[in-house]
């Protein structure tokens, strides 16, 4: 069953007796710490299991503190891969952090997270936005949450209010998950997120068809599989750079891609 319910927010108390932010802040969190193994027994995923990567088109304003964000947190250890269509230094920028680039023909924001997505084989995939809007400070939450059973751990933008989101796109994403909740029949609180850690198996076991609407796809699908899914509250960030998706003809997409996806997967449980 999904845990995607309002005991996964915070308060709910961790594992270890604590809630999930006080843990966090003690280093209960950090997938460095002593305790050895997961909660099925094996041994505990740390960042060289993990692959951090991304659609990029003309982020130049941006990539170079993301990916030195990401080598500072996870101390140069997780791999990053970038599917690039960009006409700026975006890739130049990228391979100069040591990013692995795979260069695409601009198609949409979901063909190049995709094929970011397939990418790499390290057993835990991280996705994230290259716009500085996300927090890597949190990948070592996130990691920890893959460590404790989940299969996917989705960041929530929306539980700290999201302030720097314009209105619209803030309105939107709520009546999003608003949406998605009442077609799944499951609480769901921010659909079209940027930032998720997936372990691998899911991200290969399902086939991913949409592309504007990639986002809310890439937290339906497994939800309404029965994949352990855990929301995680973060902050969001003031956009760097041009945004590149008109929020009304992205939102018509996105709710498209919503009712679409929740359909095909009531009917592939019949």
């Amino acid at each position: 069953m999904s845990r995607t319910d309002e005991t996964q927010r915070p308060g709910a108390v961790a594992s270890n007796g604590t809630a999930p932010d006080e843990a966090n802040r003690n280093g209960a969190g950090d997938p460095r710490a002593d305790d050895p193994e997961t909660a099925d027994g094996t041994d505990q995923f740390t960042f060289e299991d993990v692959s951090v990567v991304m659609g990029t088109y003309n982020e130049e304003a941006a990539i170079g503190t993301v990916l030195a964000d990401i080598e500072r947190v996870t101390d140069g250890a997780a791999e990053v891969v970038c599917v690039d269509g960009s006409s700026d230094r975006t890739p130049e920028i990228a391979r100069e952090h040591g990013a692995r680039v795979i260069e695409q023909e601009p198609q949409g924001y979901g063909v190049a997270v995709r094929a970011a997505l397939l990418a790499p084989d390290r057993p835990v995939v991280v996705t994230t936005d290259c716009d500085d809007t996300y927090p890597m400070e949190q990948l070592p939450a996130f990691l920890s949450l893959v460590n404790e059973g989940y299969d996917v751990v989705s960041g929530d933008r929306l539980y700290h209010g999201a302030e720097a989101m314009p209105p619209l796109n803030r309105v939107g994403n709520r009546l999003f998950a608003a949406a998605a909740t009442v077609l799944m029949g499951r609480r769901v609180h921010d659909t079209t997120t940027g930032m998720r850690a997936y372990r691998r198996e899911v991200v290969e076991e399902i086939e991913w068809t949409e592309n504007t609407g990639l986002s809310a796809e890439l937290l339906v699908r497994p939800v309404m599989r029965g994949y352990d899914v855990r929301e995680q509250p973060i902050a969001y960030g003031e956009r760097a750079g041009e945004t590149k998706l008109d929020p009304l003809q992205g939102g018509v997409a996105i709710a498209k891609s919503v009712l679409t996806v929740t359909l095909e997967e009531r009917l592939r449980a019949l």
